[in-house]
């Protein structure tokens, strides 16, 4: 199958997949579509949002239609690495044997994942960057494709463990998830309160996901594009040669190379599910607030004027 061909096919799966998933899922139409172009282009993504917004259950509706296997994993205080990676025990013959934790699987939901220590994040974040974990020496690959959406409750603060801004960095879209509309809200409440069974198809396997994957890093992109999404993260660094007064007043640290390569990756993405052969810069306009969001550091007087990271991103943009 050629390219082209392959990006046509993609094209109708992912308006299938988008009507399969509205089936159990009201509204949050961009949420959905960042996470498909995360899984699309074999990224990460981190999910700020309230309690009771379906996060737990947009998730498992999702990998069910994609044909992946999905584990959540509630993150708590006493929460140990061993806990999410698996360990080794003694089986019935004094022999050593390991039993695989929950982060074997090919989507995972890491929920609350502030609320876990450091240690703990750490052996997470280790997984999803090298999609393999070492236990008593001994290395074990993970599942591909491999995907995890972790979310943070942005309301309670006391007793959590922020994310560092170097491992923020490890993921390609930070998605805000906002209240529902009056309208979608009635939809849903009417929906979850009858006796009806959703029956969903499975629309992907494995197999197909990782091809997509492969598909989109092979969709050639111009360098003007390029120029253009490097440029726009210079912008988001002060102090910079050329840098905006805009920035230098309210940002302290900007983003880093890895921002450019997944506004890339993601513009590819973007490209493809609606029907275009090569990205072009308003490619990377629709996905840039995703992918900067966090991380972008604000300082304090950008925090005392209310200046938010939406705000800095349309600037540049």
């Amino acid at each position: 199958m050629s390219d082209v061909v392959a990006v046509e096919n993609l094209v109708k799966k992912h308006q299938d997949l988008k009507k399969e998933i509205a089936k159990v899922i009201v509204g949050q139409d961009k949420v959905i579509e960042q996470i498909l172009l995360s899984i699309y282009t074999g990224g990460h993504s981190l999910l700020i949002g309230v309690p009771g917004l379906a996060k737990t259950l947009m998730v498992n509706t999702i990998a069910q239609t994609l044909g992946l296997d999905f584990k959540r994993i509630q993150f708590t205080p006493d929460l140990m690495p061993s806990d999410i990676l698996g360990s080794e025990v003694l089986d019935q013959n004094r022999n050593f044997k390991f039993i695989m934790g929950p982060v074997f699987g090919n989507i995972i939901l890491a929920d609350e994942i502030n609320r876990t220590p450091p240690k703990t994040q750490a052996a997470l974040l280790e997984a999803m960057q090298e999609r393999a974990v070492t236990i008593a020496g001994k290395q074990y690959k993970l599942n591909r494709p491999y995907f995890v959406l972790a979310t943070q409750n942005p309301i309670e603060q006391e007793g959590t463990y922020p994310l560092p801004e170097a491992q923020l960095d490890r993921f390609m879209f930070a998605i805000e998830l906002k209240y529902l509309s009056i309208e979608e809200e009635i939809q849903v409440v009417k929906s979850t309160t009858t006796d009806v069974e959703v029956q969903l198809n499975t629309l992907f396997d494995a197999d197909e996901i990782i091809a997509v994957q492969h598909l989109i890093r092979r969709i050639p992109i111009p360098d003007n594009v390029v120029d253009y999404a490097v440029r726009l993260v210079n912008r988001t660094r002060p102090g910079q040669e050329g840098s905006l007064d805009f920035v230098n007043n309210y940002v302290d640290w900007g983003a880093g190379p890895r921002a450019s390569q997944n506004l890339v990756l993601a513009a590819k993405a973007h490209a493809a599910i609606h029907g275009k052969f090569s990205p072009d810069i308003e490619d990377i306009k629709a996905v840039s607030t995703g992918i900067l969001r966090h991380r972008i550091l604000k300082n304090y007087k950008a925090e005392a004027e209310g200046i938010s990271e939406e705000k800095i991103i349309s600037e540049l943009l």
